[in-house]
């Protein structure tokens, strides 16, 4: 089966991001705009429940922070993808690099880059359009970020949760 891990933003986030992904987002049907911390990866029930033990430990280890989203960027000219990015910052960098040790399979083919896609699997025409129509919004969101999940994937291809982690030490 396949897994990923990821952060849903805030609903005024989502709202946002969805305002351009019901257009431009051939996934919009698919998965809630989300901040991908690991890459899909396939993986057994043993593996799963292997994994979950580590990532309570991660979520436990990690307070709640802050992101903040100022501008639209893009892939290109990789790849036809527009994104509100979010400023990198250690605690995402950190996420990200725990994921990919231990037990974790080691998939990550591109550098991270901490973003919310809004646009992809543009041609190149509605991609110039769309991106110089978005390169000129002011983009300004900050926000909260207390947990991630733990999703997996569904035979017609959509994206559910499996578990949800919360940052900060478990109350005993």
């Amino acid at each position: 089966m396949k897994f990923g891990i990821a952060i849903f933003p805030s609903k005024s986030v989502q709202d946002e991001a969805n305002s351009y992904r019901k257009r431009y987002d051939p996934h919009y049907a698919l998965i809630p705009p989300h901040l991908t911390l690991k890459e899909s990866f396939d993986a057994d029930e043993e593996l799963i429940d292997e994994l979950i033990v580590e990532l309570k430990k991660i979520a436990n280890e990690t307070e709640p922070f802050t992101i903040n989203v100022n501008k639209v960027s893009t892939f290109a000219p990789v790849t036809n993808t527009i994104y509100f990015k979010v400023e990198p910052i250690q605690v995402l960098q950190d996420l990200n690099e725990k994921m990919q040790e231990g037990k974790f399979p080691k998939n990550q083919e591109h550098s991270f880059v901490p973003h919310i896609t809004i646009a992809q699997k543009l041609s190149h025409d509605e991609y110039s359009d769309v991106f110089g129509q978005l390169g000129m919004r002011n983009i300004q969101f900050e926000d909260t970020i207390d947990r991630f999940q733990l999703l997996y994937q569904l035979e017609n291809g959509s994206w559910t949760v499996h578990e949800t982690f919360v940052f900060g030490k478990e109350k005993v």
